[in-house]
């Protein structure tokens, strides 16, 4: 239970049911001309899982002294998992992780795409032990690994598959995963921005520059403010252009993002506690499970 804890367990079950929703709920309902056998997307989904879940465990060895002041009741490594065991760990996942890319790699004609999942895990050791430190940069680049547990099923399943150009339903396919990749970076680097003013304390006992370190927990506050208030705008001009025609899917945008949006930015004006923060972290990663989600109201759309 305790190792199972430090893989994050929510968070990689919420990777497995994004990219079963897009699979099964957008793929296979358009008719998509796809590369990978199910066992074959399984092994991808695997993949993302075990790479990811070993990111975690390496951020948690990184964080083990700035932890200890921002949420010391939940520090697992140097308490109840040695530091040791926590490497091995983190060794295990990702070479698993990363074999099962090679599988899918090859399973395609393409071992040379295996360096995909080469790649990502070396970003994920990279963001956890030097560009966590770096302003914006770090924010940044986990919004864009968050966004590649979509564009991955892109890579891996759909280009592969094009014979003779592109078919109409791949590219709508493709289309609609890149606007939810683009959604899910979005809203995630806004959480990022937040999760640093949960832990302001401890970042800066660290040494770490963040951008509420840079220019103070109010003007990041204003900036999460304005951001929020730009996801919104965008949202609406997005169901205005695209979905106004389509009243159960309008619904469900109004009800699953719109409202939680409106409410996160009630919450911003006012945010000025760590119970305030955490809030607003949890309102962003609802919008983001959400958001999917929202790719199986598409059947009332095609």
């Amino acid at each position: 239970m305790v190792y199972l804890k430090l893989l994050r367990p929510v968070n990689l079950l919420m990777i497995v049911l994004i990219q079963l929703v897009v699979k099964f709920g957008l793929f296979d309902y358009l008719n998509v001309t796809t590369a990978l056998s199910p066992a074959m997307f399984v092994a991808l989904m695997l993949a993302t899982v075990f790479i990811a879940a070993g990111g975690n465990v390496i951020n948690d060895i990184y964080d083990v002294s700035i932890d200890r002041i921002n949420k010391p009741k939940k520090v697992l490594i140097g308490t109840k998992i040695s530091e040791k065991a926590a490497n091995n760990l983190y060794i295990a996942l990702t070479f698993i992780g990363v074999s099962l890319g090679f599988i899918v790699a090859n399973s395609i004609g393409k071992p040379s795409m295996a360096a995909i999942f080469i790649i990502i895990a070396g970003l994920l050791y990279a963001y956890a032990s030097h560009i966590k430190s770096i302003l914006l940069i770090s924010n940044l680049l986990i919004s864009v690994l968050v966004a590649m547990v979509l564009l991955i099923i892109i890579i891996f399943d759909i280009f592969p598959a094009i014979q003779n150009g592109l078919r109409q339903p791949q590219l709508m396919a493709a289309k609609l995963v890149l606007h939810y990749a683009i959604f899910a970076f979005y809203i995630n680097f806004i959480r990022e921005i937040v999760k640093d003013l949960q832990d302001i304390n401890g970042d800066k006992n660290g040494g770490r520059t963040t951008l509420p370190i840079a220019i103070g927990r109010k003007r990041t506050v204003i900036t999460v403010f304005i951001l929020g208030g730009i996801a919104l705008v965008i949202l609406l001009i997005y169901m205005y252009t695209y979905l106004y025609q389509y009243p159960y899917v309008n619904l469900y945008f109004l009800l699953a993002l719109v409202a939680p949006l409106l409410f996160f930015e009630i919450k911003t004006w006012n945010a000025e506690t760590n119970r305030d923060y955490a809030l607003l972290s949890t309102l962003l990663k609802s919008i983001l499970f959400l958001g999917i989600l929202s790719i199986l109201m598409y059947q009332f759309v095609f």
